[in-house]
């Protein structure tokens, strides 16, 4: 069987330990109530989005943050390449893009898709981040990675940076979305991730580059972007697809018309999914102002320290089935299928040991996933 975190109510309140008083975590799903279901979340009055094959996918207006349709929008899975929205994110305004570095040899040997960067060529960074986009290159990857610091603290800085997004579904363990234990991330926060992203000129610049002249360590050879939709699609600006045999197809991508952006993410697509992108992207066009949203993209916290603000939930939404909120950070590894949604306990500091208890009796052995 393959794993998904479900969405469940928060098992454990937050507890101040210097004080001994609690509080109940917040259980909205962010971006709205609706957005916590696990089935087809679509407007009325308007007609409802094409059958997708996608196991979770999101529909939205980047201008405005209205999510126009969502399946599943806060299940959590393996992001596959899709991750590297994120690190490209959060290191492109760490890093010179005029800088020249030799990738360590440790970044050329990555597994699954490379680039082929060699030890014995000198490459802009802005070269390495053509090819984390275009060409998904896991050599790409961990060459800035490394050139951040290390990959421990890229991975720190993706993480926050996630956070500062209100991105929760989302746990970065490698810059390349190679899968990982505890890897995870949801078509919400795919969908968060990319609009952010579009707000970067460079972001933008090297996802919708078609075709570029990469280094070699004698001359230049070209590369290519990944996403078929380029050129192909009315409008499309590119942004990021990804699969692996655990996680399957994923892609989020953004396409502009009459001055509006459209985005959409998919999460666990056995096949090709262009086609399907296609038709998501034509009905967000075709319903763009003509119905109420059923959720909001949020936008980021203005602090990085500052709580997650949970959207409210949409008027006029048709949910199947009924909305489960979503699932604190510290017990998500933790859940599968199988999981039930508990209630919020609040308790004060002399019942912490209990809680704890609770939440070790209650928990439920983790599902293998299926290759």
């Amino acid at each position: 069987m393959w794993t998904k975190i479900v969405p469940v109510t928060a098992l454990i309140a937050s507890v101040s330990l210097t004080g001994g008083t609690a509080y109940a975590a917040p259980t909205t799903p962010v971006g709205g109530e609706a957005l916590g279901s696990r089935g087809l979340v679509s407007p009325e009055g308007v007609q409802k989005p094409p059958k997708s094959q996608a196991t979770s996918y999101v529909i939205a207006d980047v201008t405005t943050g209205d999510v126009l349709a969502a399946k599943d929008a806060h299940g959590r899975y393996l992001p596959a390449s899709t991750l590297k929205t994120l690190t490209a994110l959060t290191l492109i305004p760490k890093l010179d893009k005029s800088r020249k570095i030799r990738p360590s040899r440790n970044a050329c040997n990555q597994e699954g898709t490379a680039v082929g960067l060699s030890v014995k060529a000198t490459y802009k960074i802005e070269d390495l981040f053509r090819a984390l986009m275009m060409s998904s290159g896991n050599d790409a990857a961990m060459a800035l990675a490394e050139t951040n610091g290390s990959l421990a603290q890229t991975m720190r800085d993706m993480n926050a940076e996630a956070k500062r997004l209100q991105a929760l579904d989302t746990v970065a363990k490698t810059p390349s979305g190679l899968d990982k234990p505890g890897q995870s991330s949801s078509a919400y926060d795919l969908a968060l991730i990319a609009r952010a992203g579009l707000t970067n000129p460079d972001f933008r610049r090297y996802i919708s580059t078609k075709t570029a002249k990469f280094p070699a360590p004698k001359g230049y050879y070209e590369i290519s972007n990944h996403n078929k939709l380029l050129g192909r699609y009315k409008g499309m600006i590119g942004v990021k697809n990804g699969w692996t045999s655990k996680a399957l197809g994923s892609f989020v991508g953004a396409a502009t018309r009459d001055g509006h952006t459209i985005v959409v993410s998919v999460m666990r697509y056995e096949g090709s999914f262009w086609e399907e992108v296609g038709k998501l992207l034509d009905w967000g066009f075709s319903v763009r102002g003509k119905a109420a949203p059923v959720g909001k993209l949020v936008d980021p916290v203005p602090d990085a320290q500052a709580a997650p603000r949970p959207g409210a939930s949409a008027p006029g939404t048709q949910v199947t089935p009924a909305a489960q909120p979503p699932l604190l950070d510290t017990a998500a590894s933790k859940q599968s299928d199988s999981s039930r949604t508990v209630g919020t306990v609040v308790i004060g500091g002399g019942l912490l040991f209990g809680l704890i208890w609770l939440g070790y009796g209650i928990r439920r052995r983790r599902s293998r996933s299926r290759l």
